[in-house]
């Protein structure tokens, strides 16, 4: 793992965006007042203090309308997002300082009044500059990625966004839509001055890293997330238009938005905690009660928001794959505590039963492939293992079997999580599983003793070259067995990972 990645993966994608927004508030500041800006850092200061006066005065409102629990960090990425793309203004620029107002408070309010099952169809910023050009008739300027001093900021800030999401397939999709239609569409023989125009002149790269990567309006699987990215790099062309009507990139963000809403589980759920297990050693499973039946696919993940008060630089928003099968009429998750425990996992510890947690965004890829005579191998890190005993159960439910070979590896035998499932799968399904114990003091009859590598691979499952490999734990972990299992001759495209935003 590399010291970026060790840095990345200590902080949410949320409060990441949130650092982002605000170092290129401080650049374009700073520029400003070198005079490499059309505006002055007054303006700047006065224009983002307005926008998150009004973001926070809205969503309070809302919030307490709604009976919701207010969440700080969206509240701040809409009001620095807002203040990066509308110009700013002067304190006796009464109409620019409407403009400010009513962009910013429409934002807000759309999270509420334009959502579906208390989930928000529009990206919140997009929605509010859009309403104001047709309403108010004052549009978003999008300072931020048309000043070249402030492109170094916005580019290299923005991959660390995306190498944290690991989206890069959705901007790549965009970015190919997006600057094939300029091409094609831009009138001109050179072909090179168009793309250097997006490149350095527009929010191309601020948009695309920022605006369109938000989990809450992106559909919920790679092939849809491609075709969205698609579909909005094509409106973000900026000749494409309805005759006289020219859209905007605000405007192809909400088509795609639409897009998303169509193709994706619809609302948020409250889940109601009780029951709360141990796992083994630091690992406890918490199992919840939703408010209303679900689909979902074994090996998905949910985004969790616990407002709790004083969040941590982690913030009140966590992604965990359901440990639950579809199967089930509870939701379960499985969790590890390390100390020093994040405010958020203090929290839900915290919990009493009874208590409530909203969830949302169910997306994921790992998932089971759909043709059953696929030999697969299953390979899991600690509590990476929950996709595992979604995916086992299910299995045993439906009465499934397929060829499935688990290996599990902890440090002692007190640290193995589901124990009592994956041992059930071996009668019932026929399902092989080597727990592997690499700092065990005492031998453990029927479990190997040490670390999994490529010799107890080919010991354990002699026809591994056939099979799938599943891989799921810490980034570490996942990207150590990555480079053994290639090393062994097993083709990339026969290696799934387990990945979600913000892994905790």
């Amino acid at each position: 793992m590399t010291f970026v990645d060790d840095i990345l993966d200590r902080i949410t994608m949320y409060r990441l965006v949130l650092y982002y927004l605000a170092a290129l508030l401080v650049a374009g500041a700073f520029f400003a007042f070198f005079g490499a800006l059309s505006f002055n850092p007054a303006n700047l200061a006065f224009s983002t203090l307005i926008i998150l006066g009004t973001c926070w005065v809205t969503n309070a409102v809302f919030a307490k309308g709604f009976g919701a629990a207010p969440n700080v960090e969206s509240i701040y990425i809409t009001g620095f997002i807002l203040a990066l793309i509308i110009t700013p203004v002067s304190s006796t620029d009464y109409a620019g300082v409407g403009f400010l107002v009513f962009a910013s408070a429409w934002a807000m309010a759309s999270k509420y009044l334009i959502a579906a099952g208390n989930k928000h169809l529009f990206n919140p910023a997009a929605f509010g500059v859009a309403l104001s050009a047709l309403v108010i008739n004052h549009s978003a300027t999008w300072w931020v990625g048309g000043n070249l001093p402030l492109l170094p900021f916005v580019f290299f800030g923005g991959l660390l966004i995306v190498r944290k999401i690991r989206r890069f397939d959705l901007v790549a999709s965009f970015s190919i839509a997006a600057l094939l239609t300029i091409v094609l569409t831009s009138g001109s023989s050179d072909y090179l001055a168009p793309v250097a125009q997006t490149f350095l002149h527009s929010s191309f790269f601020f948009f695309a890293f920022v605006m369109l990567t938000e989990p809450l309006t992106m559909p919920p699987n790679r092939l849809l997330r491609i075709l969205y990215g698609a579909i909005v790099g094509f409106f973000f062309a900026p000749a494409i238009h309805l005759g006289s009507f020219y859209f905007t990139p605000e405007l192809a963000l909400l088509i795609g938005n639409l897009f998303a809403y169509a193709v994706s589980p619809k609302g948020r759920f409250l889940l109601t905690l009780i029951e709360r297990n141990n796992l083994g050693t630091g690992a406890y499973e918490f199992v919840f009660a939703p408010d209303r039946a679900f689909t979902f696919r074994p090996g998905q993940y949910m985004e969790w928001t616990l407002g709790h008060r004083f969040p941590d630089d982690r913030g009140n928003r966590r992604y965990f794959t359901i440990a639950s099968s579809p199967t089930e009429d509870t939701v379960r998750l499985g969790v590890k505590f390390y100390a020093p425990e994040s405010s958020y996992k203090r929290a839900l510890w915290n919990m009493q039963l009874g208590d409530t947690v909203s969830a949302s965004h169910l997306a994921g890829d790992f998932i089971l492939p759909k043709d059953t005579a696929k030999k697969l191998v299953f390979i899991a890190g600690g509590i990476g293992v929950t996709p595992f005993r979604s995916m086992v159960q299910y299995l045993m439910d439906m009465k499934e079997k397929r060829s499935v070979v688990l290996l599990y590896a902890n440090k002692t035998a007190a640290e193995i999580a589901y124990k009592g499932v994956f041992d059930t799968a071996g009668r019932a399904i026929g399902m092989k599983t080597v727990y592997a114990l690499s700092n065990e003091p005492n031998p453990v009859p029927g479990i190997y003793a040490g670390m999994i590598d490529g010799a107890l691979i080919k010991r354990e499952i002699p026809d591994y070259k056939e099979r799938t490999f599943y891989i799921s734990g810490p980034h570490g972990m996942i990207t150590a067995f990555q480079k053994v299992l290639r090393e062994m001759g097993v083709s990339p495209l026969r290696i799934r990972t387990d990945y979600f935003p913000g892994f905790a």
